[in-house]
This record gives structure tokens, C-alpha cells and sequence, in this order.
């Protein structure tokens, strides 16, 4: 049955490469043509999506839509899952972004007509969505995210893919920010917590904690991870020297990685990463702080339309 209730869409017009702005207008039109009674808000800039999506579900709307790339579902999200009626709110996607590695994991169409009719159908999926603790500007801080999360290099890159200008989609700017990290990046020891196992001493170059499948723009890099299945894939990225790391690597495009010697995957609800040395950490590609860092996985926490 069609979707009865008034949706809240949050669009980033800034995604996509700053194409948003100049879709969503004939977004708009065939949403409206679906059928769907729905408000629309433009975010402003950063962290402008979690605070109109909280205030979207404190105020009593119980769908809300994203238009926008991952970052912009993030934070959505975050917004939702901060209210406590966040188990009866639904989120809708259309995917406008660069990357769109949360669609791939759920099966949403990149058509926004294929996307707009979805909203309006029956499909629902409930998923489990990840909750990280960790620091920024020298407090605690937390955050919840959908799709994947990691700390060590594949966190530098984010940071370096965010300095550059947002002319292009897909894998390209991450390419880019992995040359740009490559060369001066260092493996950290950390200590390493899974669940109730006793910690253990490891060199890594990258850590990812896996919800969904891809990452970075279409990389399988967690090819067994399930939205659904109540643990996270934990990929332990070992102390790869760097042309080591160039042979390896494209293998992470069809998930034949796993199984190489340096790489180690594990499965589980919860994780602890700690160290000496500063290490950074993003989650759903959105950088966020620094470590020492607490992923925690909450089962069947947010239901979506698919």
C-alpha cells in the first residue's frame, strides 16, 4: 500500500557534486506526481540535515525523505535516531550523491524516477545501524552511521577527498585523496577489542567496521556484510608497506581482497580501538574526530524504504 502519511524531504542541494540544486526542482515535480503529501526543506551546509530531521521527527512526522549522496542520509539519520520516537519514524532515500555506496548495499535505484516510485510503494527494510564513540576537539563525542566506518588511512583519505573541489562522482575523488594520502601515511599500533575477547597488540594500516558491503565509491570491501544480519564484518587491514598496498588494492573493487595474508576478517557487535599514536576516524565518509573509538551495533534500529 502507497505511503498515507506527510513526508518531511531534507534535500542537500550541494550534492552530487553541487548538482542537486539543479535536479531537484524536476525531483520535486515527479515526486509530487506519485502522490506522496510531503514539506521540503534546502540544507545550508554541514550538519544542517540532523538538525532538521530531529526537529522533522520530534514534530510528529513519521516519514522522512533524504535527496542527496550518503553524506546527506547520514546525517538524516542522525537526526531521526537522536528522537525517541525514532523505532516508529521511516527513512525514504534519493540518491543524488557522488558515491551512493548505502544504495548499492540496499538495492535503491540511482534513477530518481525509480527512487520516487519507492516511496510511495510497500517495501520496508529494516536495519541495523552502527553507534561510535570517540573524540573531537578534545571531548567525547558520538555518532550513528548506516553503512561502514574505519579509522587509520582509509580515514586520511576521507580527509583529503573533502579538500578537493567537488567537480567529479563516483570512485575519482577518492583516488585522488589515496595519492594525496599515500606517500606520508604511517601504519599505527593500536589495541584492538572485539566483543569480550582479550585485547591484542596489532599494526595496521587500516581498521573498517562494516555494515554495509561497498565503500569509497563502489569498492566491495566488506563483500560478506549484511544490513541486516546483527553483527558487524570487521576488516583488519594489516601493516602493508606501500607497494604492497598498490598491488592489493584493486582487488578491493570484486571483494578478492579477502583472504589475502595481511587482511583479516572478522565478525561481531562490538569493537574497541585504542592507541599511543592519534589516529583519525570517519563514519559513511564523513570525517569526525580522533580516537580512542567504541563501534557498537544497534539491531534492527531503523526501518527504510527500499
Amino acid at each position: 500500500m502507497p505511503m498515507k502519511e506527510r513526508a518531511k524531504i531534507i534535500v542537500n542541494p550541494a550534492a552530487g557534486a553541487n548538482s542537486t540544486h539543479r535536479k531537484w526542482p524536476e525531483i520535486r515535480s515527479f515526486i509530487e506526481k506519485t502522490g506522496l503529501s510531503f514539506d521540503y526543506q534546502l540544507t545550508e551546509g554541514k550538519g544542517h540535515a540532523i538538525e532538521l530531521a530531529k526537529a522533522a521527527a520530534g514534530d510528529g512526522y513519521r516519514y522522512l525523505v533524504a535527496v542527496g549522496g550518503d553524506g546527506t542520509i547520514h546525517e538524516v539519520a542522525n537526526g531521526m535516531l537522536q528522537v525517541s520516537q525514532a523505532a516508529a519514524t521511516t527513512l525514504g532515500v534519493v540518491f543524488t550523491g557522488t558515491g551512493c555506496d548505502l544504495s548499492r548495499s540496499l538495492g535503491i535505484s540511482h534513477d530518481y524516477r525509480q527512487a520516487g516510485l519507492s516511496l510511495v510503494g510497500d517495501r520496508r527494510k529494516r536495519i541495523d545501524v552502527g553507534l561510535v564513540e570517540y573524540r573531537r576537539d578534545g571531548a567525547s563525542a558520538q555518532r550513528y552511521f548506516l553503512n561502514a566506518a574505519g579509522i587509520g588511512f582509509d580515514a586520511t583519505v576521507v580527509e583529503a577527498t573533502d579538500r578537493l573541489p567537488k567537480y567529479f562522482g563516483g570512485t575519482l575523488p577518492y583516488i585522488v585523496g589515496l595519492v594525496r594520502s599515500f606517500l606520508g601515511y604511517r601504519n599505527k599500533r593500536v589495541t584492538l577489542i572485539i566483543g569480550d575477547r582479550d585485547p591484542e597488540q596489532v599494526t595496521v594500516l587500516s581498521t573498517v567496521v562494516a555494515n554495509g558491503r561497498y565503500f569509497g565509491g563502489g569498492m566491495q570491501v566488506a563483500p560478506e556484510a549484511r544490513l541486516d544480519d546483527g553483527l558487524f564484518d570487521i576488516l583488519i587491514i594489516g601493516d602493508f608497506g606501500k607497494l604492497e598496498l598498490l598491488k592489493v588494492f584493486p582487488r578491493v573493487y570484486n571483494g578478492t581482497h579477502i583472504g589475502y595474508p595481511k587482511i583479516r576478517s572478522e565478525r561481531g557487535s562490538r569493537v574497541s580501538i585504542g592507541s599511543s599514536e592519534r589516529f583519525l576516524l570517519h563514519a559513511d565518509g564523513e570525517l569526525l574526530g580522533e580516537g580512542p573509538a567504541t563501534f557498537s551495533l544497534l539491531p534492527q534500529a531503523l526501518e527504510m524504504v527500499v
